[in-house]
């Protein structure tokens, strides 16, 4: 026999999601306030829906935790972490529900990493009769807000504690939001007020190649759409630091003129220009990174479409993200 939790139940908390669509039959999260969500781009609202980075936590000295979840036919896997360490990972495609057992006896912290890759809607958790069930007491970690790609949301990773993001928070003491959209990385204002209006201790943009690859701007409107997005989080994140990443390499990109003119070298060029602009303007807490030291040509067999890094190359790139933002 076993005790069902409901998706909505008070004592289960959500990390990483920017809003929840919760009623009694389940709990969405969503990488957008969902209140809001026919103001947004039909293509990015489909990305936003998406909860990379987001995890769902509570404490219980269950033994096994079942976790049920709408069938959806292409998602990432589920990781599970107890007491802080990597536990399992369980596959969620086709799947209404996915298990995790021999788990250790007594009370421990539960963090369940949510698929990096297609819409989840949690439906409950069974645990076994007499098995107990609290919120999470984890203290409170410096929250770091990170914006980008599809590059930045990861689906080529294996599971979602495999992504960069993950790996970064969880080696610097993180609280993430990610909010990394495939394809849709296009600097859009409202995607500037969700970060300016949610908590940040640090801010990190990986802005560039969506722009280059499918393009909304050209070497006249790139480098003020930088300035504007950036003035509107320091509204009210006037001295939060923020990190500018441009494009990691990318071969057959890095010389070649889209349909705008811009090339990739370029446009790392129109990134760093915005963030002196900024700099010489006041702006003391801003830093730039050449994409090129986070993946270069020599990690060219990293990326499998010579665009997205592998799971390997996700590893590599957290190496060298979490090294640039130990010096800020």
């Amino acid at each position: 026999m076993s005790q069902r939790i409901f998706p909505n139940d008070p004592r289960i908390k959500w990390l990483g999601a920017i809003s929840l669509d919760s009623n009694d039959e389940y709990v969405m999260p969503w990488r957008i306030p969902y209140e809001e969500i026919d103001l947004y781009n039909i293509d990015l609202m489909g990305r936003a829906a998406m909860p990379a980075g987001v995890r769902l936590t509570f404490q219980s000295n269950a033994e096994k935790l079942l976790f049920s979840c709408e069938s959806l036919e292409e998602r990432s896997p589920a990781d599970l972490f107890v007491d802080g360490e990597y536990f399992g990972s369980e596959a969620t495609e086709n799947r209404e529900a996915f298990e995790f057992h021999g788990l250790s006896p007594g009370n421990k912290e539960i963090e369940l990493w949510l698929p990096q890759y297609g819409e989840f809607r949690f439906k409950g958790l069974e645990i076994p009769d007499g098995a107990s069930l609290y919120a999470s007491t984890l203290p409170k970690l410096t929250k770091w807000v990170t914006y980008g790609s599809s590059i930045t949301q990861c689906r080529q990773a294996a599971s979602p504690s495999l992504t960069w993001p993950s790996i970064v928070s969880r080696n610097r003491g993180s609280d993430l939001t990610c909010l990394g959209y495939g394809g849709q990385c296009h600097l859009d204002p409202l995607i500037a007020r969700v970060i300016r209006d949610n908590d940040a201790d640090l801010i990190s943009l990986c802005v560039g190649i969506n722009v280059y690859t499918n393009p909304s701007m050209n070497e006249r409107t790139f480098g003020p759409n930088i300035v504007a997005f950036i003035k509107i989080i320091r509204e009210k994140h006037p001295l939060t630091p923020i990190a500018i990443f441009s494009p990691i390499y990318s071969p057959g990109r890095e010389d070649t003129a889209n349909v705008v003119g811009f090339t990739l070298k370029g446009m790392r060029g129109e990134i760093k220009r915005s963030v002196d602009i900024l700099i010489s303007a006041g702006d003391k807490n801003l830093y730039y990174f050449d994409g090129r030291d986070i993946l270069d040509a020599d990690d060219v067999h990293l990326l499998e479409d010579g665009l997205h890094p592998n799971t390997e190359g996700y590893g590599l790139m957290a190496k060298n993200i979490i090294k640039m933002l130990d010096v800020i």
